[in-house]
This record gives structure tokens, sequence and C-alpha cells, in this order.
């Protein structure tokens, strides 16, 4: 069972400048149908898909943008209506994702652990990656998809294993922070298992620019780690990380039966 997620909500949303500038991105609303529609932040919905497959301690990594997302957690948890252990851990300066990992290695404490962006939400596979990480005790599980466009993204290569419940099973090869000449259309999405070996491919990274998690697992694939992925669907992936892709998540959550 993993037990610890780290979530990282340090960036500065410079995409959606406009909106940041008022409300953290972990903070958006995405639209829960039912009954009575309801706005829900994308934490809460982040948070509760993790509880789902076995999570209850979370630490979130905040910037210095980041005390309307404390204050709202805060309030959540003295309510009682989180139900799970929350820490913070800040990062003054935007230094890249994989320096956001990093701040949470004392968290952590050698046990496995899920990293998830704040920008976006899985519709699938949450616990089919538990199940394949608890089977195969990887040094890294990723969540993939395939893009039309992967220079936008961290990018893996992989070879075929198989399948798991459907979803293709991928041994990953190499990975590249978006590359300009992509060898590969399988996108790595911002959903991560992990375990403790991707802090010592973080630390022995050497870069004068911001640290990509990518870096430090591709220094664990370089040091013989065992990395592996599942590929799910093209259109898994709910992002607000830039005003195009929130807009098509809103309309994609308000018209479709799309899980949340």
């Amino acid at each position: 069972m993993i037990r610890k997620a780290v979530i990282t909500a340090a960036g500065l949303g410079t995409r959606m400048r406009n909106m940041t500038l008022i409300i953290p991105k972990a903070l958006l609303p995405l639209i829960r149908r039912g009954e009575t529609p309801m706005l829900i932040p994308i934490i809460d919905l982040i948070i509760s898909r993790l509880q789902e497959v076995g999570v209850s301690k979370f630490l979130i990594v905040v910037g210095r943008n980041g005390k309307p997302l404390i204050d709202y957690l805060m309030d959540k948890l003295f309510n009682e209506s989180l139900g799970v252990s929350l820490s913070f851990t800040f990062q003054e300066k935007p230094l890249g994702f994989g320096d956001a990992v990093l701040r949470a290695k004392d968290f952590i404490n050698s046990e496995p652990f899920f990293v998830h962006a704040d920008d976006g939400l899985l519709t699938e596979g949450y616990a089919e990656g538990v199940k394949l990480f608890d089977e195969l005790r990887p040094d890294a599980l990723l969540f993939l998809r395939e893009v039309s466009n992967p220079s936008r993204y961290g990018v893996a290569i992989v070879r075929d294993e198989g399948y798991i419940n459907n979803y293709r099973l991928v041994r990953v090869l190499d990975v590249e922070e978006k590359p300009r000449n992509p060898r590969s259309n399988i996108a790595i999405s911002a959903v991560y298992i992990f375990n403790d070996k991707i802090f010592r491919g973080l630390e022995t990274v050497k870069t004068e620019g911001e640290l990509e998690l990518t870096y430090g697992i591709k220094n664990v694939i370089d040091s013989g780690g065992e990395v592996y992925g599942i590929v799910l669907n093209h259109n898994s992936w709910l992002s607000v990380g830039d005003p195009e892709s929130y807009i098509n998540t809103i309309n994609r959550v308000f018209n479709q039966d799309v899980k949340k």
C-alpha cells in the first residue's frame, strides 16, 4: 500500500497568469455534476482520488503565493472534512518540478509515494498503478498517454511488456523533457509513483537551469533502476494548466460523464 503523496503547488502559474494572480492554480474549480452541480477546487479532487487508493498522508509543496491554498486546506482540516494528515513545505524560488519533489525527502522517509502536480487530474488508472507498483516493485511507475504534440511534454521511450487490465504495460528505457525532435509520442502525465531512489537521481543532476523531474528519472534509469509505465487513454488527463486546456476540461466534465 502507498500511504504518502506529494502534491506540488509551488509554480507561478504563468500560463494562467490573469487568474493565478488572484487564486492559486490548485484552487481553480471544476464542475461536479449531480442533482446539484457543484464547483470543486481541483486540489480537493486530487486528494480525494488519492485517498481512494489508500493515501492518507499528504505533503503540499507551496511557493510564495501559497497562503490562500494553505488557509483553504487548513480550514477543511480543522473542520474535519478532509480526513487525512496534511503537511506543508516551501519552495522559495521556482527552481523546477524536480526541486519541489526533493523537498519531500524527509517527509517520505524511504516509503513509496505518489507525486502529483496541482494542475491536472487523471480520469483513470490510479488503482491500476498502485496494483502494478505493489506487484513489480519498480523504482518508478509513470502514468503515460499518447499525444499528437509530444514536444510540449516530457516523453518516454518505451518497450512493450504486455497488458494490465487492458492498459499497455511498458518498460521505460529513457525519458526526455520537451524534446525538439521527439523519439516518442508517449507523454508523461504529471502523476508518478516512486521509491526513494528518485531523490538520489535528482541530487546527482547537474544543471544550471531548473531541475526537472525527468532529469532525475533519467538518472534512475541510467544507473540501472527499473522504471515502468502504464499507457492510459489519450484523453485521460484533465488539465487546468493553461487557458485552452482549462476551458476544454470544464466543457468535458460538464457535458460528458467524466469521472472526477
